[in-house]
């Protein structure tokens, strides 16, 4: 009975150490599992977080860019209508340059120039358009200039000059018309 107790107790211990095993693998089973799926959880939420981080900045990038992308079009249609515009400028000092009233112009260009250079004695160079004019008023006038209109004037000395042309005047005040044009197209 002896042999027959002991073989029991044997496997009653083996019995009670394999429940214990069981019930300690269970335990650490249910603890790694539980570990798993809260990582799992974590990493989830770690990777939710960044993609919606990265969408964000991705979202905000995207509608910088096409905020200045807009921008762009818009000063690139400002600068066009501005080119236009000066251009119909030109093309209106053009039409002014031969109309009686630009006679007028003329000579009071050439008294300022007289009065700015500080001498009745000054050399005025034009169009051959507008020599006829200058003879009228008894001035000889200068060299003749590629201009839509307007005058050069210099002391006789050719130390001072005074640019009255058109296309000075127009790029001298470019930066006073556009503001204008600006104010015009803004409203």
């Amino acid at each position: 009975m002896s042999l027959d107790t002991f073989i029991q107790e044997i496997e009653e211990r083996k019995t009670k150490k394999i429940d214990l095993l069981d019930t300690t693998l269970s335990e650490k089973i249910a603890r790694i599992q539980h570990t798993k799926e809260s990582t799992l959880k974590e990493m989830q939420q770690h990777y939710t977080d960044e993609a919606n981080t990265k969408s964000q900045k991705e979202a905000a990038r995207i509608i910088e860019a096409t905020r200045l992308k807009a921008k762009k079009i818009l000063f690139d249609a400002i600068n066009a209508s501005m080119d236009s515009t000066f251009n119909t400028i030109r093309e209106e000092l053009k039409k002014y340059s031969r109309k009686p009233d630009y006679k007028i112009t003329l000579e009071n260009m050439v008294k300022y120039a007289k009065k700015k250079l500080g001498s009745q004695d000054i050399v005025i160079h034009c169009r051959n358009d507008d020599t006829m004019i200058l003879k009228e008023m008894n001035i000889t006038p200068g060299s003749s200039i590629q201009t839509i209109g307007g005058i050069l004037a210099e002391n006789k000395s050719e130390t001072m000059e005074l640019d009255l042309t058109f296309e000075e005047l127009l790029r001298t005040h470019e930066d006073k018309i556009q503001n204008f044009l600006l104010e015009r197209l803004m409203k």
